[in-house]
C-alpha cells in the first residue's frame, strides 16, 4: 500500500493536484482510508464539526475521521472560534467557495500532534499540550510574497485554500466518517473539535489569556492590525475614521497612536461600545452626512486616515470622501462578489487620495505582536467579546449575526 501511495503520489505530482484520471480516484481512495484507520494517540477516533453544504441552507453536525497533519502542521484541539462575517458570506451564497466546507477561521486551542517530518523547530516551538492561537491567512513561509515578509499575501494560501479549500498540497484535511468524502477547509475550518494548521499561521498564547476572548485576536483584531499598520501605516497624532465600526479597528487606532478616532456606524449601541474602546467621536450614518461631518471635526480638512469595513459601495463612497489630500482611504470589508465601489477620478488625480486594500495582518509577525498587546491589557479582548456560545448554537450565532443583533464579537465555546 505505501508503494502504491508513493506511486500515486509521483504521478499526481506532475499536475501539482490528485484529482483527474484513475490515479487520483485510488489517491483518495487511499487517503480515505488512511484517515478511516488513523487514532490519535491515546484519544479519539473521530471528531464532529459544522458542515456547510449550499448556500442559505442550515449548517449540520457531522462526524469526521480524525483530522490528520503532515509535515509542517499542528492538529489543534479546538477550544473556541469566532463567528465572523466573511463565514456569513460563504453561507449567504454571495462569496463562493468550494462546498461542502467547515467554516470557521478565527480559533484557539491545545497542541495535540505535529506532522510526521516537521522540523524540530516547530515541535519545540509548539509542544504537544502548548495553548495557541491561529491566524486566518495562514502563510506557507515560503513563496514570493512570504519570502518578503508579506505573509498576507501568501500565493499557496489563496491558490489552494481561498479558490479550492485545501491545504497547502492541494488536499483537504476533513473526510467524513460514514462515507470518507472529502470535506473542504474555510481556513484551518475552525468550526470543529479539531483542525489541521500549517505551523507558519499559530503563535503561542500564554496561560494568562482566556481561550474563549483570544479566539478574536485571529481574525477581528488581526484583520484591523493589518490595515492600521501595513495599509494605512497609521502614526502617532494621525486622524482615524472606521465606518462600520465593531470597536476593534478604533482599539488599534488608539494603540497606534491616533489623536482623533472618528466612529461611524448606524447602531447607536455600536457606537456607544467604540467610545468604551476608544473612539473620540462617533457618527451615526443614518442621521448625518458622513463625509460632511468628518470635515466639520477634523477642521474643513478631513482625517488622515478612513478604514471601511463592511464592503459596501455606499460606504466605500463615504470612504473615501472623507480622507484630506494625500490620504488615504482603506477598505477592509468583503461583499457579494461582483460588487463594485466607485470614486471621483479628478479627485482621485489631482488630490492624491490614495485607495487601498487590506486583507488581514502578517501571522508571522503580526500576531506575536497582538498577543502582547492583549496581554499588557492594552487591547481588552474581553470589551471585544460580547456574546459566547455553544457549539450546538453555531447556526443560530450566524442568523443573529446576520440580523444586525450580534454587537461586538460572539465565539463559539467548543472545549
Amino acid at each position: 500500500m505505501a508503494f502504491l501511495a508513493r506511486s500515486l503520489l509521483r504521478r499526481a505530482s506532475s499536475s501539482n493536484r490528485f484529482a483527474g484520471g484513475i490515479g487520483g480516484a485510488l489517491w483518495r481512495r487511499w487517503m480515505s482510508d488512511e484517515a478511516a484507520g488513523y487514532h490519535l494517540s491515546g484519544g479519539p477516533a473521530y471528531m464532529r464539526g459544522a458542515v456547510f453544504w449550499e448556500a442559505n441552507k442550515p449548517l449540520t453536525f457531522e462526524d469526521f475521521n480524525m483530522p490528520r497533519p503532515k509535515a509542517g502542521e499542528v492538529l489543534v484541539k479546538t477550544k473556541a472560534c469566532g463567528v465572523c462575517h466573511s463565514d456569513l458570506h460563504v453561507i449567504k451564497g454571495e462569496l463562493p467557495f468550494a462546498s461542502p466546507c467547515v467554516l470557521g477561521h478565527e480559533i484557539t486551542g491545545e497542541v495535540v500532534e505535529h506532522g510526521p517530518l516537521t522540523d524540530t523547530h516547530i515541535t519545540k516551538r509548539f509542544p504537544v499540550g502548548a495553548h495557541v492561537v491561529g491566524a486566518f491567512i495562514m502563510p506557507c513561509g515560503s513563496c514570493f510574497f512570504c519570502a518578503r515578509g508579506q505573509d498576507d499575501l501568501c500565493e499557496d494560501f489563496f491558490a489552494y485554500n481561498r479558490a479550492k479549500g485545501t491545504l497547502y498540497d492541494g488536499e483537504t484535511r476533513l473526510f467524513l466518517r460514514s462515507n470518507g468524502k472529502p470535506v473542504f477547509m474555510y481556513s484551518m475550518g475552525g468550526m470543529a473539535e479539531y483542525c489541521v494548521m500549517p505551523a507558519n499561521g499559530l503563535t503561542n498564547l500564554p496561560d494568562s489569556l482566556p481561550y474563549t476572548e483570544s479566539a478574536v485576536l485571529g481574525c477581528a483584531v488581526f484583520t484591523a492590525y493589518g490595515a492600521m499598520a501595513h495599509a494605512a501605516e497609521v502614526h502617532p497624532g494621525d486622524s482615524v475614521a472606521v465606518i462600520g465600526i465593531g470597536g476593534v479597528g478604533s482599539r488599534i487606532a488608539r494603540a497606534f497612536g491616533a489623536s482623533d478616532i472618528i466612529a461611524v456606524d448606524v447602531h447607536d449601541e455600536k457606537l456607544q461600545k467604540a467610545k468604551v474602546f476608544g473612539a473620540s467621536h462617533t457618527i451615526n450614518a443614518l442621521k448625518e452626512d458622513v463625509a460632511e461631518k468628518i470635515r466639520e471635526i477634523t477642521g474643513g480638512r478631513g482625517v488622515d486616515v478612513a478604514v471601511e469595513a463592511l464592503g459596501k459601495p455606499l460606504t466605500f463612497a463615504q470612504c473615501t470622501q472623507s480622507v484630506r489630500d494625500g490620504g488615504k482611504a482603506v477598505m477592509i470589508g468583503l461583499t457579494q462578489a461582483g460588487a463594485v465601489g466607485e470614486i471621483d477620478i479628478n479627485r482621485l488625480v489631482r488630490r492624491q487620495i490614495k485607495v487601498m486594500g487590506s486583507y488581514g495582518g502578517r501571522a508571522r509577525q503580526d500576531l506575536p505582536k497582538l498577543v502582547k498587546l492583549a496581554e499588557s491589557g492594552i487591547f481588552n479582548l474581553k470589551a471585544a467579546v460580547s456574546r459566547k456560545c455553544e457549539f450546538e448554537e453555531i447556526g443560530k450565532a450566524y442568523q443573529d449575526l446576520d440580523q444586525g443583533k450580534i454587537i461586538g464579537r460572539a465565539v463559539v465555546e467548543i472545549m
